[in-house]
């Protein structure tokens, strides 16, 4: 699988995970948004982008979905932390979309 990117190849995995994370881009998040029948990144979807990117810049791992809960809740009230929420935007979760979109490495487990 692949993207096109101003004229640039973007390799895919099979399931449309990033396979060399140095090539994420805002574009390449958008091009696999789209993948991820997302039309459109908001602010609300950049909040949870940005913020399992810097959870993955600092710890070196993926956030698990309590611990994301519980940063999204700290940093943007309890009202933007639950599963719900998460799921209203990226209908197939953290896990198998959002840190996708992020430019995150795949999870084990996950497919």
């Amino acid at each position: 699988m692949e993207l096109e990117i101003d004229s640039k190849i973007i390799a895919l995995s099979e399931a449309g995970w990033l396979e060399n994370l140095d090539e994420w881009t805002v574009d390449v998040a958008n091009g696999i948004a789209r993948n991820e029948k997302i039309e459109q990144l908001t602010d609300e979807h950049w909040d949870i982008i940005n913020t399992a990117r810097k959870y993955f810049t600092e710890y070196g791992i993926v956030a698990e979905p309590r611990v994301f809960s519980k940063l999204m809740k700290e940093k943007f009230g309890a009202d933007r932390s639950s599963s719900k929420y998460i799921y209203d935007l990226f209908p197939y979760g953290l896990i198998k979309s959002a840190n996708k979109i992020a430019g995150l490495p795949r999870p084990k487990g996950c497919s």
